[in-house]
């Protein structure tokens, strides 16, 4: 077996920002040809998330793809994409749902250019409902799925991720529907089809049994900060040198683990502790003994005593804690990956989920605007046609 457990597969990547390029990422890291079609001289808006003038998001997720400047607000641009179409697998788009349809580029169209072509359309809401033709960034998204409204502590605001969560879910969610509808292709013969990827449904699907448990109960979870909704203990604690450690009781046996580690072996028989039911109902004056404790030693001990007891806790950490971290170096979570001028290199995650016999790789840089045209449309449209688009500047 190689490395490349998509190779063989292209996509034409339409998308701008997060979701579409984590898809496409995941899809090029395993050795799919992702082709990203972007505008000529402005290219993906990811590119322009600079740091210190440096382009590090598009150095992570543009990395192992191909670009191609194409200006789809042309004609022949949009003749050339279709060219592209029917010699692709997979096309992904992110356009406000109606534009695809505007530019005369609606799905039947494009499958019947390619029959067996796999079209992923993401959008804020979906191609259909009510919310479906209103802007829908990702904050939005964690905003009304029910996410932020979780998230935080009761007596202050409901809180945004400080991340592109909705995108990430989603583009994640979105790898796993263009595998399944290649499978179709391929297993079934039943031609392509369009999958309706919402930023909405995969954060709120993640969210658990969030509509059952309302179905059931009719309550509304209430903001719990680091606390569980399911079990008790489990918050984090400051430490004597004020560290912070992160414990989850989540089972019996870890709870009793945990209430012996720290001294407490009394409150296993506290009617108020002696399950997980009650112990949710007392995790006021739970968590002010497990605190009081945590807070009794300093961080290095707390570990050690937890460690020695088998107990489920770790220390709270920001990125400079992890990198060169033991646990990162002999997990290899990160790789020193080829990255865009002026970088040359760049520190990025490494290729998740590991395959035994077919591991993905990072191979090659996230590419300038437009660095593959040729490459790609050279053999579809032939050399003088290629020319001719770039004199009339349908190509870069």
């Amino acid at each position: 077996m190689t490395g490349d457990a998509l190779g063989g597969i292209r996509v034409l990547d339409l998308s701008r920002l997060v979701a579409g390029n984590q898809l496409s990422m995941l899809l090029a890291d395993f050795g799919a040809d992702v082709v990203k079609v972007e505008r000529p001289g402005v290219g993906d808006p990811l590119r322009h998330w600079t740091h210190e003038g440096a382009e590090l998001w598009w150095a992570v997720y543009g990395r192992n793809k191909r670009s191609v400047a194409l200006d789809l607000s042309r004609d022949e641009g949009r003749d050339v994409l279709l060219e592209l179409a029917a010699h692709s697998d997979v096309f992904v788009e992110s356009f406000k749902p109606g534009t695809l349809e505007r530019l005369g580029l609606a799905p039947s169209r494009l499958l019947a250019a390619n029959p067996r072509l796999v079209i992923a359309r993401i959008s804020g809401w979906g191609q259909t409902g009510t919310r479906a033709r209103r802007p829908g960034f990702g904050t939005l998204v964690e905003a009304m799925s029910g996410f932020a409204s979780m998230n935080g502590f009761a007596d202050r605001e409901p809180v945004l991720p400080p991340l592109s969560m909705a995108d990430m879910v989603a583009g994640t969610y979105g790898a796993f529907a263009v595998l399944a509808a290649l499978r179709a292709v391929e297993s079934e013969d039943a031609g392509g089809q369009v999958i309706d990827l919402s930023l909405f449904e995969p954060l709120f699907a993640i969210l658990g049994p969030h509509a059952a448990e309302y179905a059931v109960t009719g309550r509304v979870p209430e903001r719990t900060g680091s606390r569980s909704q399911t079990a008790a203990p489990r918050n984090v604690y400051r430490t004597k040198d004020d560290g912070w450690l992160a414990i989850s009781g989540s089972t019996q046996v870890m709870a009793e683990r945990l209430l012996t580690a720290i001294g407490r072996p009394d409150l296993l028989e506290d009617p108020r502790f002696r399950d997980n039911e009650h112990r949710l109902r007392h995790v006021v004056e739970l968590d002010e003994a497990v605190g009081a404790a945590v807070g009794a030693r300093t961080l290095a001990d707390n570990i050690a005593a937890f460690d020695a007891a088998g107990v489920t806790a770790a220390p709270v950490c920001d990125i400079s804690q992890l990198v060169g971290s033991e646990f990162f170096e002999t997990r290899g979570v990160v790789v020193e990956g080829p990255a865009p001028a002026p970088l040359d290199r760049v520190q990025m995650h490494a290729v998740v989920p590991r395959l035994s016999g077919t591991p993905g790789s990072v191979r090659t840089r996230a590419p300038e605007v437009g660095e593959h045209t040729d490459e790609v449309l050279e053999p579809l449209v032939g050399a003088d046609a290629l020319r001719q688009l770039r004199e009339d500047g349908v190509v870069a």
